[in-house]
């Protein structure tokens, strides 16, 4: 043990300078990010807090051994190798892995710092903290698991029980409204049920021949019916968890009924509830915080050369493997499109500026622009772009008064020189401590990349057009140079500031996935055909991969149920809509959720969905045509009443309520629309 914390903190005191100046590196490009805690943790450490979800302590349950189990084969087998995991919190936590190079370690360093800033300023990670108070999401966990431990250890509790609640609560952790706030009280009480009044009769004692006289049948029928139509929710509900807190019961199999929950069974719920609404910020944003902090990363290692000279090809190779991972992945998907924002803001930008030089306009932009000398005069100052210890002098002779030189620091290198002592800065390692954002913008301007040459050349017709629509000073320069030299060179960063700060993953690819990205990054969709049996390209047009997209990102990728009646047929019965966007559900998964659910209710559930029905002769005719065949949907309800499932056919009403025409991807909170 001793050995080890000798080695922890040998790789902590290594890593002192690179943690300091990142985290200055980070601000000066901008970035606001929480202060950030790093810890220094082994292999196993690391193993344990990716199970935990990147914190140290959690509530006792099975899930977590599952989760390091398969997190420690994924390392075993080659499949994945944990570099970092940080939380949201204020302050972060960073944990690194030991074992880690240094070249692996600068790089977790920049990732965090950005990601960091991503909690800070995006307003869906600020939804869950409460107004006025720090986020402390740690200590609210670890709160967490001692309550659920101590009922665990309670002898008056049942731990069986105890843990089989849990299961059935984590069957519907993401079936949470989570385009609300999180609010711990005042949460909207819908329409209560109404109690069928046949149950109370029950209870009275009342003789059959008392009640047929005062209380017929038809009556009774009558009264069921006019309740059952006030007690429909008026919305759908779909923070079904808040809803079986304030409406659930629990099945008791020794008085065979439902029985209102203990309060431990509350408790745990209101706990668990919470932990879901936390955790729904990550899971909303995993494209866009990912691609953000890959993005910055990127600049910071590669770019502004945090990474020496010789860890550079170890961290490019570690990189590559991470943006070059198969399937969807987040990485690449979320810095690319962070990349192309950048980079149509700032060929908007330069446009705007060509389209005020005389003789120049939106219809012969393209044979007028010499594009090859506007490359030329994008390119930033040699100064700023070269600056060394030995090129000092020159950033001097950029005068007093030049907004992109860090003045304070310069004259610190400075003042030492003269006094011929050690420069209390590192030129060399650190040049872009000489310099202020509006430097570092021009600096690391995107449109100069190699990557990006020809960038501006492809701006479309109709770009130009809408660009030149409104424009009264369209005469403004003499030559494209004198435009050029006016040119705001963070426009890029600051767009992509704008953007971090109100978008979830679904709006970031609504509004952003175009044409253009689509068609240059070469992406497509796929679809299972059933004409012949596996998985085929079905478009490449950007339209059909946005929707194929959007809908993996919608609810966290996971189907949207809601409460649609907790009264339904007027016997306590719970009423559920699958809210059907074209995919169906998986009707196992869906049985066994619902079977969970039925320990939360504790009376019997419904679930109303859609399926897609095929008729064999028609599927047949498609196999030899080599098309795919058309179905017919229909809706189903599915009633599960503690021990068997029943399939009806839903009626026709009903089925329009869940069925979607288009899908409304719009999940900004209503302010947010002004």
């Amino acid at each position: 043990m001793r050995d080890d914390r000798i080695d922890a903190q040998r790789v902590a005191k290594q890593l002192e300078e690179p943690v300091r100046e990142a985290s200055a590196l980070a601000k000066k490009l901008g970035l606001d990010p929480y202060p950030v805690n790093y810890w220094i943790v082994d292999y196993d450490e690391m193993n344990q807090l990716i199970a935990y979800g990147g914190f140290q302590t959690r509530y006792p349950h099975w899930r977590w051994g599952m989760s390091y189990d398969r997190q420690r084969k994924t390392d075993q087998f080659g499949m994945g190798k944990a570099f970092e995991i940080v939380n949201n919190d204020n302050p972060s936590h960073a944990f690194l892995q030991e074992s880690n190079s240094l070249a692996d370690q600068k790089a977790v360093i920049t990732h965090v710092e950005a990601h960091s800033d991503f909690f800070a300023n995006n307003e869906w990670f600020g939804m869950f903290a409460r107004d006025g108070e720090m986020l402390d999401a740690a200590a609210m966990l670890e709160a967490h698991g001692s309550a659920i431990g101590s009922y665990m250890d309670d002898p008056e509790i049942d731990r069986g029980e105890v843990e089989k609640f849990i299961d059935a609560v984590l069957c519907l952790e993401d079936n949470i409204d989570q385009h609300r706030p999180y609010r711990e009280a005042g949460l909207p009480r819908e329409k209560q049920g109404p109690e069928d009044l046949r149950d109370r009769l029950d209870d009275m004692n009342i003789s059959d021949e008392v009640r047929r006289q005062v209380f017929s049948e038809e009556w009774l029928d009558d009264l069921a019916e006019a309740e059952e139509a006030e007690a429909n929710l008026d919305e759908p509900q779909k923070d079904i968890l808040a809803y079986l807190r304030r409406h659930g019961m629990t099945y008791d199999e020794e008085k065979d009924r439902a029985v209102e929950m203990e309060p431990w069974q509350k408790d745990v719920l209101d706990m668990l509830r919470e932990e879901s609404y936390y955790f729904a910020a990550q899971k909303m944003t995993k494209v866009m915080n990912e691609g953000w902090a890959a993005y910055w990363e990127s600049l910071m290692m590669g770019e502004e050369h945090f990474a020496g000279t010789d860890e550079f090809i170890t961290y490019a190779d570690h990189q590559s493997r991470v943006l070059g991972s198969p399937g969807l992945n987040p990485y690449k998907l979320g810095k690319d499109l962070w990349e192309y924002i950048e980079n149509s803001t700032n060929r908007r930008e330069v446009a705007d500026k060509l389209l005020r030089v005389k003789g120049v306009t939106w219809r012969n932009f393209h044979d007028e622009v010499d594009f090859e000398r506007v490359q030329e005069l994008l390119a930033p100052d040699p100064t700023i772009d070269g600056i060394r210890s030995d090129t000092v002098d020159d950033v001097v002779a950029l005068g007093p008064d030049d907004p992109r030189i860090d003045y304070e620091t310069l004259d610190r290198v400075l003042s030492a020189r003269e006094a011929d002592e050690e420069s209390p800065v590192d030129v060399d390692a650190y040049p872009w401590k000489l310099l202020t954002y509006e430097g570092m913008a021009e600096r690391h301007y995107s449109l100069v990349k190699p990557q990006n040459r020809g960038f501006v050349r492809r701006i479309r017709r109709s770009e130009l057009e809408r660009l030149a629509r409104y424009m009264f000073d369209d005469e403004l320069y003499d030559t494209v140079e004198e435009a050029l030299a006016d040119l705001d060179y963070s426009a890029g960063w600051r767009r992509m500031r704008e953007i971090r700060e109100s978008h979830n993953d679904v709006t970031f690819l609504d509004a952003f996935l175009t044409d253009e990205f689509v068609t240059e990054s070469h992406y497509f969709a796929y679809e299972y055909t059933r004409s012949s049996g596996d998985f085929r390209v079905t478009s490449t047009d950007y339209e059909d991969v946005k929707k194929k997209l959007l809908l993996m990102f919608t609810n966290f990728g996971k189907p949207t149920v809601a409460v649609y009646d907790g009264n339904y047929d007027n016997r306590g019965e719970l009423l559920l809509g699958h809210q059907y966007n074209g995919i169906m559900l998986d009707h196992g998964q869906a049985k066994g959720v619902v079977e969970r659910l039925y320990d939360l209710w504790g009376r019997p559930i419904n679930l109303m969905t859609i399926v897609k029905e095929y008729d064999e002769h028609d599927l047949e005719i498609a196999r030899r045509r080599g098309r795919e065949p058309e179905p017919v949907e229909a809706g189903k309800r599915i009633r599960y009443d503690g021990e068997s499932f029943e399939v009806h056919d839903l009626d026709d009403e009903l089925t329009e309520r869940i069925a979607a025409g288009d899908v409304d991807y719009d999940t900004k909170p209503d302010d947010w629309l002004a």
